[in-house]
Parts: C-alpha cells; structure tokens; sequence
C-alpha cells in the first residue's frame, strides 16, 4: 500500500539532556545525510514572538510601493532591507519568483570584525516596532542555528565548535517574504518560488502562514510539507553539501502556486552562512566516505554567494 511520505521530525528537547543529546545529534545529521530536510519541534522560540515578526511585515509590506522601494539596497545586491517583487529568480529559471522581501542580517556594534558587511535597514519611520521585533527574532533563531550546527559538527566528527565558529561573523540573513495573491498579470511559467536548493550551510524557516512548500525526494516526486506552527523547518544548503563531499544534501524545494489566487503568503526563512573567507574545499575524509572521488569544486564561500546572487538576478555581473 502506498504511504504518503513525509520529512523526518526531530524533537529540541532531545538537546537539553546529556541522556538524549547523543540520539539528537545522531537524528539531525541522518535526516541531513539522507533527505536534507527536517521538521525541527519544541525549538524554544516563543509563538508569540515569530506572530509578533509575522504582524510587523504584513504591515510593512501593505505599504505603498514607493514607500516599501525607499528602503531597497540594490547596491549591497539586496542583501539587506527591501527587494521589490519580481527582482529574483530561481537559478537556471528566468521567470521571477512570484514574491517581495526583507532581508536583515547582523546588527553592527562599530567593532573592527564586521568585515564590511551591509548595515542593517530599519523602516523605523513608517514602522516604529519592526526593528525590535525581527532583530529580536533574529538573535533567537541565530542562538538554535549555533546548536544546531554544533549537533552536525558532532555526526560529521569534529568538535561542536567546528561548524560554529566558521558562521563567526559570517554573512547570516533573515529574509521575509511576502508572496501576494496571483492575478491576470502574472507572467506565464511563474511560481511563488521555482525549484532550487539553498546556497548557505543550513536554513531555519519558521513555518509559514499558508502551505505550498514542497521538496523533491529521491524518486523525483514531492513531499507537500504540511504547515504547523510548532515546527521550524530546517535544511542544509550547497556550501555544507560543497565541505562534505555530498555526505549531506543540498536538496531541491519549490514553492507552489495556491489553488486559491487570493491567498496571500508569508514566511521566514533565516540562511545561516560562513564568513567568506572560509574554504569549501571537500574535506579529505568526506571525500573518503562518500565513495573516494571529489565531486565538488574548491571555492570559498564568499566567491561562491557571489556567484549565486548574479545568478538569482541579486547582484550585477562582474564588471557590469
């Protein structure tokens, strides 16, 4: 009989203990070894707050489109505060996404280690909570994504501060996405978000207001993940896939359009990233256990989010 296949479900509270920590580690990096993706439960963020966040953008973004545009960064490739809807697309994919955003990332304290990262873009004008709403949510997702990584440090057998401390500093953001109702101007072969993989070490998404999410499995079908509140999403992205020789998946997801075209749609997506000078290279004993051949290239990660943002339409092309 057929069995409707879903992502694997990793219980927080797994962590908390010394007795269960072990079986928590050994659950998240199989889930990652194997689809790439699973359902994280009783995570500690308070419902209250992703709500809080969730209330701040809708507000935002209902914004008239010149006011939303005055705070648009094209010049740090919209890596942080707003990008108008239709700006990217899916790599390989030149229909744009069907979806505007905010992006945020780490809040600058005037120290030498910022590496010139963009500043922060505050609506504070037209929006007086919204900084401390998502900033806070920020700081409290950043906090899981460091346990989480710490829990794969250890499956893929290094200390828990290898993974970690790679994202020291490193280029984290927060998007916000808003995925409006569809209508008789949107473009033929468009989706609220065409199949890809993510680039960065792993994702948190806080589960979204409405369903859409799918993620391609190993036959090539899709497994609708199922809206819950309680849950955070996570996933592990190219530039992990990239250090372990494929031992973990980068796998394939998409957002799909509604059957209802009036149905709005929001989500939050953190992208936990190293710092750019950190090497991808494959790693020697990953390349030993997956089968003895280097199957991806060497490159650090700020060569390769650069070369991911020109292909998303993000940022320019070199020398343009």
């Amino acid at each position: 009989m057929w069995m409707k296949r879903h992502i694997p479900v990793v219980d927080f509270a797994l962590a908390s203990s010394p007795q269960t920590q072990g079986a928590f580690v050994q659950q998240v990096g199989d889930a990652l070894k194997d689809i790439g993706f699973f359902a994280l439960t009783n995570h500690g963020i308070d419902l209250a707050h992703i709500e809080a966040a969730y209330e701040e953008a809708e507000g935002f973004f209902d914004l008239e489109e010149a006011v939303k545009r005055r705070y648009a960064r094209p010049e740090v490739a919209h890596q942080r505060g707003y990008t108008p809807f239709g700006t990217e697309h899916a790599k390989d994919n030149p229909a744009p996404d069907l979806k505007e955003f905010w992006q945020t990332g780490r809040s600058h304290q005037g120290s030498s280690d910022d590496h010139n990262d963009p500043v922060n873009v505050w609506p504070s004008d037209v929006r007086p909570a919204f900084e401390e709403h998502v900033d806070g949510l920020y700081r409290a997702m950043h906090s899981l994504a460091e346990t989480l990584l710490a829990a794969c440090s250890r499956y893929l057998g290094h200390e828990p501060t290898w993974l970690p401390e790679m994202t020291e500093r490193g280029n984290t953001i927060m998007r916000i996405i808003h995925y409006p109702p569809l209508d008789a101007s949107t473009p033929d072969g468009a989706v609220r978000s065409a199949a890809h993989e993510d680039i960065n070490f792993i994702t948190l998404l806080v589960t979204a207001t409405a369903a859409g999410l799918q993620v391609q499995d190993h036959d090539g079908t899709w497994i609708e993940v199922e809206g819950n509140h309680e849950h955070i999403i996570v996933d592990s992205g190219d530039m992990l896939q990239n250090l372990t020789n494929g031992l973990f998946k980068s796998t394939t997801h998409r957002v799909v359009n509604p059957g209802d075209p009036t149905q709005r749609r929001f989500s939050m997506p953190m992208f936990v990233h190293p710092r750019n000078e950190i090497d991808l290279t494959p790693r020697e004993e990953f390349v030993e256990a997956t089968g003895g051949t280097v199957h991806y290239p060497s490159i650090t990660a700020g060569a390769y989010l650069r070369q991911r943002l020109q292909a998303i339409g993000l940022a320019l092309e070199d020398g343009a």
